[in-house]
């Protein structure tokens, strides 16, 4: 199936590894330009140089997106290196685990910059030109935590719960300018750092998950491509679980 989007621009934003890696391979596969971001310059030209061997045409800009103004300065120079932004992969890292009686007000507001006004630059950034251009797919990469609430992960719950309303309202606001807002709402994932836990902890993980298996991150990056394409234009608003049926919320 033809996707629609070759030819495209897209930020994905905390790229060099993990689930935003395979969205950047995706769309890349769909004959996307991608401007991927890391904080290890290390990591980020592995995954660099992993990109371009698989034939994409990708741009590396070192970036730590876990604040406001790092994320703002990620988005704006993707821009700037690609001409334009058309997709905006919305992701980062995860706050440690805590609950109600260990977790400080510092904690919750590093979660809040990382997973709440991290996204909300990165979306003031680019999604104006989105609008003026008439076309434009923004996708962030949450957690099931953003369904259903994850007791040991306080401060991870409270900021994935906020970035799922701003980005609901906004869906709303630019809808009629062309442009879709969605998230993607992971469990667990075959990535480089879920395989490194604990055998035990990792046959636990499983065992919870109904389709008895962890999530291939491939088809992860396939079904955000999907949302970025022309096919999903009448898809916005929405909050989608990939999760092998983990989450057993109703809505």
């Amino acid at each position: 199936m033809d996707l629609g989007i070759a030819g495209r621009r897209a930020a994905v934003a905390c790229s060099s590894a993990g689930l935003g890696f395979e969205a950047a391979l995706a769309l890349a596969n769909e004959g996307v330009r991608v401007a991927i971001s890391g904080r290890d310059p290390g990591r980020l030209a592995a995954a660099s140089d992993r990109l371009r061997s698989a034939g994409a045409d990708v741009i590396p800009i070192r970036a730590d997106v876990s604040d406001p103004q790092g994320a703002t300065a990620f988005a704006s120079s993707a821009a700037a290196e690609l001409g334009g932004i058309d997709i905006l992969i919305a992701n980062a890292g995860g706050p440690p685990p805590g609950t109600f009686s260990t977790t400080t007000l510092d904690d919750y507001q590093a979660a809040l910059n990382l997973n709440l006004l991290s996204t909300i630059a990165m979306c003031r950034a680019v999604v104006p030109d989105m609008q003026r251009a008439g076309w434009g797919r923004v996708v962030a990469i949450t957690s099931i935590g953003a369904r259903q609430p994850i007791g040991s992960l306080m401060a991870s719950t409270t900021a994935r719960a906020g970035v799922t309303g701003f980005l609901k309202v906004l869906a709303t606001e630019v809808a009629p300018d062309g442009v879709t807002v969605n998230s993607l709402q992971p469990g667990v994932h075959a990535t480089e750092r879920l395989l490194s836990l604990p055998a035990p902890a990792l046959d636990e993980l499983v065992a919870d998950t109904p389709t008895g298996t962890l999530g291939d991150p491939a088809n992860f990056g396939a079904v955000v491509t999907f949302l970025c394409s022309h096919q999903a234009r009448f898809l916005t608003g929405a909050g989608i679980p990939v999760d092998g049926g983990s989450s057993r919320a109703l809505m």
